[in-house]
């Protein structure tokens, strides 16, 4: 492995991340103040992962053909012109905005192939037994993009307006497409005959027919399922429960997200290895399941007055804001350590020739999570705030408790891990 092209590529994914992180905190508020129901709301989130379920694979086993670093450039231009739209979106009222804003995020989806090809670009030049720490750096430049990103957003804000976020994420591609061109080798030289030739159906059954895939690939869609749900409504629940309008709500989501990301951001890049060394990548998605459902059920009892600040926080009101960012907190640590380990999995149990076509397919179930959950997410939370996050803690233990039955003691996979039954 060299490390210049790791960095390269943790460049790449980092810098397109920081655009991504600039307009999620910012969607639900935005979208609400041009007249969106929760429902709405969660429709808008939901359709960017429409897309991406349907493109998705496409990408992935396209990549497995004609080399990784084509597939991220075109999926790089394809989000700047998402961002462009969002830009102008945000320049509009009523339905009309509403709807530019859906057209940006479709095709956003259609050209979000860069964490899948990052992924089986990790485990073209990574070693298998090195994989579950190294699929941590795409979790670390996800966190980073949301301590950045969500910063941006604000100062965009602040001296742009409504426009300066979209405008920031679409330049911010830009730039990305330029380091990716001059900076990022190809990775993927197909040695051989090439690929079978399967349709997305086919080869997505084959997948998850097998039984370890196949259960691995299940938990990834719950508990994406159940960070959806906590990042729709995050922005919305906070609106509520502290009494905010739709701009403070907006940057207090942001700063949220933030913290979030810091916190993502460390455990991904430093703990994650030797987490997994010490539990084993089975326990360690298991206890991660869990910790994430401790995070988010107390989420929707917390209430207070006032915007999250530095000092609200030193105030006795501020004390509601410290319950916020505590368990904030732990959903943060418990997402966090779900991804890497998950995907090394997948990677260690996958042949080489369709890494890209197989982390394709599990993209694309995480895909189908991020359209249903939303959905969820906005509809129950207008009926009752305590609904979708009450919920979801519950199936996300319940997901954990199952994974760990199925996958510790597992004999296959502690032969790939090197780990004991």
């Amino acid at each position: 492995m060299k490390v210049p092209t790791l960095a390269a590529l943790f460049l790449t994914v980092f810098v397109d991340l920081i655009g991504f992180g600039i307009v999620l905190p910012l969607l639900p508020t935005y979208a609400q103040s041009f007249g969106a129901s929760g429902l709405m709301v969660g429709g808008l989130m939901a359709s960017y992962s429409a897309t991406q379920f349907l493109f998705g694979p496409i990408w992935g086993a396209w990549s497995d053909r004609v080399g990784r670093r084509p597939v991220l450039l075109l999926s790089i231009f394809g989000n700047a012109v998402s961002y462009s739209l969002f830009a102008v979106a945000s320049t509009l009222e009523g339905n009309l905005a509403l709807g530019l804003i859906l057209a940006s995020r479709i095709s956003a989806g259609i050209c979000g192939a860069n964490l899948t090809v990052a992924q089986a670009y990790i485990a073209d030049i990574t070693p298998p037994e090195s994989r579950s720490k190294r699929m941590g750096l795409i979790g670390m430049a996800f966190g980073l993009g949301f301590i950045i990103g969500p910063v941006i957003a604000i100062a965009g804000q602040r001296f742009l307006g409504k426009v300066g976020p979209g405008v920031l994420a679409a330049l911010l591609c830009l730039v990305n497409l330029g380091l990716t061109w001059f900076r990022l080798p190809e990775s993927w030289k197909p040695n051989g005959a090439p690929p079978p030739s399967r349709s997305r159906w086919q080869h997505g059954r084959r997948i998850l027919a097998q039984p370890d895939v196949g259960f691995l690939v299940a938990v990834f869609f719950l508990a994406t399922f159940g960070f959806t749900c906590f990042e729709t409504t995050l922005g919305l629940l906070v609106a509520r429960n502290f009494g905010l309008d739709d701009a403070t709500a907006g940057s207090t989501n942001a700063i949220l997200f933030s913290f979030a990301g810091i916190i993502a951001a460390f455990i991904q890049g430093g703990p994650i290895g030797r987490l997994v060394k010490r539990l084993g990548e089975p326990r360690l998605i298991a206890l991660s399941l869990m910790i994430f459902a401790v995070g988010l059920a107390p989420m929707p009892w917390i209430r207070g007055q006032g915007a999250l600040s530095w000092s609200a926080l030193t105030t006795t009101i501020g004390g509601s804001w410290w319950l916020v960012l505590l368990f904030v907190g732990l959903i943060a640590v418990g997402s966090g350590l779900t991804r890497p380990p998950l995907f090394g999995l997948i990677s260690l149990l996958t042949v080489p020739a369709e890494q890209g076509a197989t982390l394709g397919i599990a993209q694309s179930v995480g895909s189908l999570a991020r359209i249903l959950g939303p959905v969820f997410a906005g509809a129950f939370f207008d009926r009752n705030p305590w609904l979708p996050y009450g919920l979801c803690a519950a199936l996300a233990f319940g997901t954990g408790l199952a994974a760990w039955m199925r996958l510790v003691g597992n004999e296959r996979i502690a032969r790939l891990t090197h780990h004991p039954a």
